[in-house]
Parts: structure tokens; sequence; C-alpha cells
């Protein structure tokens, strides 16, 4: 039997489910509308296995922060209403067939490449549903992603069209110009634009800082930022080594329905 594995990115989902509330105490009516999206979802891609991903709820910013110690710092947290109600939305998810994995130390996002890269690389259909961009940098022949709100896939062609390199090079990208949305630097004074120069003639950052034929404008820059650019690719770049504790069998869809037949 072929396998499709449909992963929730479950935060970035219901951050913008409640987001669209009128009234964001209203837990119940956030359940009720992240189930209708969640079972459009599973009409839409007919999963043979499905799992919500949910980031722990501690402070600790993890390894990331060690690197780059402003990485996330003074981010918003998360609604009070929504933090006591997430119990209760996996709970709802539940009894959809979905079940919900939590990350323990590492980010939710780690465990998603984690699970997405171990079942790709045997040639089986692997679909994440996010609209986080980071994700592109694990894009393959047999993995893509599905940023459900605006319809559309966020593939090789969408990443060249944003950012102009490879999705691998994701995070050399970013290791240039940083993410300012999650406080990671980047090298002062390089932009999109300069990063995009650089990765068409150089594959990696590294090779790029290793090259005695840099552009004057961009070597001036580059100088003795050679360590930040690292930590912040380091930062930028998802872990796909993570041990995961459960095999396929567990969140195969629709598991609850067929255990209580």
């Amino acid at each position: 039997m072929s396998i499709h594995l449909v992963i929730i990115d479950a935060l970035n989902l219901i951050r913008r489910v409640h987001s669209a509330q009128p009234d964001p105490a209203d837990i119940d009516r956030t359940i009720e509308t992240t189930k209708r999206t969640l079972t459009r979802i599973i009409n839409e891609s007919k999963p043979t296995h499905i799992v919500a991903v949910f980031d722990h709820n501690s402070d600790d910013r993890g390894w990331r922060a060690s690197l780059l110690p402003e990485y996330k710092q003074g981010r918003k947290p998360m609604p009070v209403p929504l933090q006591e109600g997430m119990d209760v939305i996996q709970q709802a998810w539940w009894e959809l067939g979905i079940d919900s994995l939590l990350s323990s130390g590492d980010e939710a996002d780690d465990l998603v490449a984690t699970l997405a890269i171990k079942v790709a690389k045997h040639g089986e259909k692997v679909t994440i549903i996010s609209t986080d961009k980071g994700y592109c940098q694990i894009l393959s022949p047999t993995l893509q992603i599905r940023d459900y709100f605006q319809h559309r896939w966020l593939d090789a062609p969408f990443v060249k069209k944003e950012f102009g390199v490879q999705p691998e090079q994701l995070p050399d990208y970013w290791g240039f110009t940083g993410i300012s949305s999650s406080q990671i630097s980047g090298v002062p004074g390089l932009g999109p634009k300069a990063a995009q120069d650089i990765l068409s003639t150089y594959p990696t950052l590294e090779e790029a800082f290793q090259a005695s034929d840099i552009p004057k404008k961009y070597q001036n820059k580059m100088e003795d930022n050679y360590e930040l650019a690292l930590a912040c690719k380091q930062v930028a770049t998802l872990k796909t080594d993570l041990e995961l504790g459960f095999n396929l069998q567990d969140i195969r869809y629709p598991s609850h329905q067929a255990n209580e037949s």
C-alpha cells in the first residue's frame, strides 16, 4: 500500500484560525473552526497517515538560542485562553482521528522535518500543512508543503520566485539575510539581492566566504562576519535526525474508528 503522510503544523494552524475569531476568549469557536478546517484538509489530501505536531509549552528557546541569544527573544506569548484550551483542542482533533505529537526539548519544526524526511526518503508521499516557509528547505520529489490559508503550494517554483535560490540553499540565504520575525540578524548590510547574487555563483555560504573573487561591495560587508553568518545559517537549518519514538502504524488514518470497530 502506498503511503500519504499528512503532518499538521499544529500551532501554525491554530494561531491563524484563532487570530481570525471575533472573540479571542471563545475557544469553542476556535475548536470548531479548526475541526472544519482539518476535515477539509483530510477530504482534499486523503491521507493514509496523519499527525499534528505541537511545540512544547516551556519558555526554553532551546539550542538555537545558545548559538544566537537573541533568537525569538521577546516574541509575543500565546494568548492565555488559547494556551489553557490546548488540551481540549488536542482531544477534539483526536476524535477526528488525528493524534498529537508534542515536542519535548526540540522545536516542533525539527520534529516535523525529521518525520517528513524519514518517510519521504523511502519514496513515500508527505504533505506538511503549514504557512511556514522554513520547511521549503526540505522539499523533495515526494515531500510537499501546503499553505492551506492562501491555497498554494510552497514548492520549488515558489522558492525561486520568492527568494531567488534553490530550496536547499535557503539556510545559506537566511545566513546572509537573516529572518527578522525570529530575530536572526544575518550579515549586516547584506539583503536579499546580495544573497541571491552570491548564491548564484557559490552554492553555499561557506564556499562564498572562502572565495577570493567575491565582489568588493559584498566582501567589505562579509569581512569579519563569518562566525555570525554561520551561526545564523545553523539556526535557520532544520534538524532532521531526532529520535521519534513511534512508528507509522501509530498514526495511520482512520485509526481510532478502526480500533473501535
